[in-house]
C-alpha cells in the first residue's frame, strides 16, 4: 500500500488547487495557430479572430479618423485584406502586428488621397460643442470638459506622433510591434512617443 504524500505547511497557498477555468483558459489557442487553422478551411478559427480584434481595431480606426461611417467602411476594407491574404500568410509577425500594420497603411492611403487631415481642432470642438449640456457652467471644468481637451490637443499632434501614442496607450503594443506596424526604428517610435507626450503636457497643463 502506497503512503499518501504529506501536506506541506503552505503548499496549498502556493500551488491552488486547478479549476476548470484555469484550464481553458490556459488552453485558448493563439492568434497565429487561429489564422493557421483558418488558412486550412476552419471558418470557426476566423469567427474567433474576428471576436478577439474586432473592437481594438474599430476602436483605432474611429479614433484615428474620427467619422464613424468612415471608420465602418475601412473597418470592413481591413477584414477584406486579412481575408484576402489568408492563404499566403505565415507566423513572421505577431497576429496583431500584422493586423494593426494593414489598418496604418490603410489610413496612409486614405490621408494621401486627401492630401490633408480629415478634420481640424475647430471643427473638431465644434462637434464636441453640439454634444454638451447647455446647461453645465462653463467655470466647471467637468469630466467631459477634460476628454474635450485632452482630445482636441491629440487632434492637433502630427498624424504620425497621434498614431503612435494611440497604439501605444490604447493598443497597449510594445514599441517593437509598433515599429513592425508603422515601419520605422524603435528609436523613432521612441522620439514620436516622447515629442508627443510633451505636446500633451504643453496644452494640457494649466
Amino acid at each position: 500500500m502506497i503512503a499518501a504524500a504529506p501536506t506541506l505547511p503552505g503548499y496549498a497557498q502556493a500551488h491552488p488547487a486547478l479549476t476548470l477555468s484555469a484550464v481553458d483558459a490556459a488552453a485558448l489557442p493563439t492568434d497565429e495557430s487561429l489564422m493557421l487553422a483558418w488558412a486550412a478551411g476552419d471558418l470557426r478559427a476566423f469567427e474567433s479572430l474576428y471576436a478577439r480584434h474586432r473592437n481594438r481595431l474599430y476602436s483605432f480606426l474611429l479614433r484615428q479618423l474620427r467619422d464613424a461611417a468612415l471608420a465602418d467602411e475601412m473597418f470592413q476594407d481591413v477584414w477584406q485584406r486579412v481575408i484576402a491574404a489568408r492563404a499566403g500568410w505565415q507566423p513572421e509577425a505577431a497576429f496583431t502586428t500584422w493586423l494593426f500594420r494593414i489598418a496604418h497603411n490603410r489610413l496612409n492611403d486614405h490621408w494621401r488621397s486627401l492630401r490633408h487631415r480629415p478634420a481640424t481642432p475647430g471643427d473638431a470642438d465644434e462637434r464636441v460643442a453640439r454634444m454638451s449640456d447647455p446647461r453645465t457652467p462653463e467655470t466647471q471644468l467637468s469630466e467631459f470638459e477634460q476628454r474635450r481637451r485632452l482630445q482636441l490637443a491629440m487632434e492637433q499632434l502630427p498624424d504620425d506622433q497621434r498614431t503612435v501614442l494611440q497604439l501605444r496607450l490604447e493598443q497597449e503594443l510594445s514599441l517593437e510591434e509598433i515599429a513592425q506596424i508603422t515601419g520605422v526604428g524603435r528609436e523613432t517610435v521612441k522620439s514620436r512617443l516622447r515629442y508627443a507626450m510633451d505636446k500633451l503636457r504643453a496644452e494640457l497643463s494649466p
